[in-house]
């Protein structure tokens, strides 16, 4: 997978009170990414636009579309990656 995949997979993060509140409780970030990601490529993606180690990846259709719900490693790897995407 390339930089160019990897932009199209995840489109941008997801940002409300209940998904800022899980950066710091669950160590998750949401993203909503394309319709037809799965898993794997979602957590490839991610590793390869952010450099951060995911330990799972959750997914949920919305109205919104299609979130993806990422587990990392530490609550200040979530933490410093929120920060850098802007979320906090």
């Amino acid at each position: 997978m390339n930089l160019d995949e990897a932009t199209k997979i995840i489109l941008r993060p997801y940002i409300t009170e209940k998904t800022f509140a899980m950066v710091e409780k669950e160590q998750r970030i949401c993203f909503i990414v394309d319709d037809n990601a799965k898993k794997p490529k979602i957590a490839q993606a991610i590793k390869i636009l952010y450099d951060e180690k995911v330990l799972r990846v959750n997914t949920a259709r919305t109205i919104y579309g299609k979130k993806a719900f990422v587990k990392f490693e530490t609550p200040d790897k979530a933490r410093d990656l929120a920060t850098k995407i802007g979320m906090l």
